[in-house]
């Protein structure tokens, strides 16, 4: 079976920064556990990060719902550490997609974003993949995001959520809901 790892925005803002999602850390660190015990079971790591402007419109002083987080080329950006030494350090490309990096544009799902969503559809498009298995940061916010536009476009059955390593700011409940739905 060929698979895909799609890791939703794991940065140190969403896990020890200004926007933390709990228990995170700790799922992180499992991941990358998990990734390492199943070296070489993915041809492609993709993982997405926001990409934020310093005056984005989703940061409160712009009048937006979110404190200040993921400034593109800060260190609340960044991947968290412990994971990305895993994901390099394993079989499988790693491709790192940008997205909510335009100022007026927020974007929770990384197929919202044009450039990221067009490199996923040609990647899909020239290497056959039985499935994508998605998790990351935060489990209620932009993973479901992520996971609701990724079914719309190429069906239930493409996507397996590793909940474990999918946190929520709801502890859980909304991932839940629409897993069990679909």
């Amino acid at each position: 079976m060929k698979k895909i790892l799609l890791v939703v925005d794991p940065q140190i803002d969403f896990i020890t920064g200004s926007l933390p999602v709990g228990g995170a850390a700790d799922a992180m660190d499992a991941l990358a556990d998990f990734i390492r015990k199943h070296d070489g079971d993915y041809d492609y790591k993709l993982i997405t990060t926001d990409w934020h402007p310093y005056n984005h419109c989703s940061f409160t002083p712009q009048g937006g719902l979110w404190p200040v987080h993921c400034v593109q080329n800060s260190v609340g950006a960044s991947v968290w550490p412990t994971l990305l030494e895993a994901l390099y350090q394993t079989k499988g490309e790693v491709v790192v997609l940008r997205k909510g990096n335009k100022v007026e544009r927020e974007e929770y799902s990384i197929f919202n974003n044009r450039k990221s969503h067009l490199y996923i559809s040609r990647l899909l498009a020239s290497h056959p993949v039985d499935r994508i298995d998605i998790c990351g940061l935060a489990g209620d916010i932009c993973v479901l995001n992520t996971l609701k536009d990724g079914v719309a476009k190429y069906g239930k059955s493409f996507f397996h959520v590793l909940e474990d390593y999918a946190p929520s700011l709801d502890g859980g409940a909304a991932l839940k809901q629409f897993i069990e739905k679909k």
